[in-house]
């Protein structure tokens, strides 16, 4: 995970620079809508090292403004549903945790074509390209049985943080979305995308697994609380199995690495033209206009 953010650090860098770069400015407007459908998977605490481990339904819609051949701008909200658990990664297997959430992704981004590329025409009709950008994100993990696991005491930072000893952590957060795809022209306003995107994240609640597991004490009749089946579903801190009940800071997960989330897609989507001069024939390059 730290060469993915030495990757998205380059990638922001080779789109500033490619902007002194960019050959063609038109006096029209270009705007395309579309709508994609893909894989999403969740990479952390849960699965730290398999890409696409138990991938997931995902689709969004965009609104993508093209300043020249090179330069493209999108607006894109993305529903990604993400899900992990120790059993199908094996990274950890004793602790026995899983979790689900959607997460509702808003991105602006900036794209930059390798090739010369505009949509509707023969000539320049492929392109691979290169993304970054920022996202606002929203998410709620939850437990197989549909508990919000937010709502739960299941770490050690809920005991030492807030006046009731059970603060939540935000279930908002921002993200850094960068990554590569192909661009593909297949008429005059219809265009392709494949796309790979992987997210940063701010947080490193995605998964409701952070630092150490909470302490507890059992009642008189030696019943463990509610929350333990969703914290420690395996009895790592259980006496009887154990004996390391009582004993703060025993590892649940590791509270200095982020979460990270990926989206393989592909869209489809329509193309716009829209004159900046009052006279729609005035001044507008025949790019835009013309499929050939």
């Amino acid at each position: 995970m730290k060469n993915c953010k030495k990757v998205w650090f380059v990638a922001l860098i080779i789109l500033l620079l490619g902007q002194f770069f960019a050959p063609f400015k038109s006096d029209a407007q270009v705007i395309e809508v579309g709508a994609s459908v893909g894989l999403s998977y969740y990479m952390g605490d849960i699965n730290p090292n398999i890409p696409f481990n138990q991938s997931k339904l995902g689709f969004g819609a965009s609104a993508r403004y093209y300043d020249n051949t090179r330069w493209a701008f999108r607006l894109a909200y993305s529903n990604l549903q993400l899900e992990g658990s120790d059993e199908a990664s094996k990274y950890r297997p004793e602790r026995g945790l899983s979790f689900h959430t959607n997460v509702h992704d808003i991105a602006l981004i900036a794209e930059f074509n390798f090739f010369d590329y505009f949509t509707g025409s023969k000539r320049n009709y492929i392109t691979p390209y290169i993304f970054g950008g920022v996202s606002y994100i929203s998410f709620n993990p939850k437990a197989d049985d549909g508990t919000d696991l937010c709502d739960v005491l299941t770490d050690v930072d809920f005991e030492v943080a807030g006046s009731d000893g059970k603060s939540k952590y935000s279930r908002t957060s921002a993200s850094i979305p960068f990554g590569v795809g192909m661009k593909y022209s297949i008429s005059e306003h219809i265009g392709l995308t494949l796309e790979w995107r992987m997210d940063y994240a701010f947080t490193d609640w995605l998964d409701d697994c952070h630092a150490y597991y909470p302490t507890y004490e059992p009642d008189e009749e030696g019943n463990v609380p509610s929350y333990v089946q969703y914290s420690d579903p395996t009895g790592i801190t259980d006496p009887n199995n154990t004996g390391s009940n009582g004993q703060k800071y025993i590892q649940r997960g590791n509270k200095h690495n982020k979460d990270w989330y990926g989206y393989l897609n592909l869209s489809i989507s329509y193309k716009f033209v829209l004159p900046k001069n009052k006279d729609c024939n005035v001044g507008a390059d025949k790019k835009y206009y013309k499929y050939y």
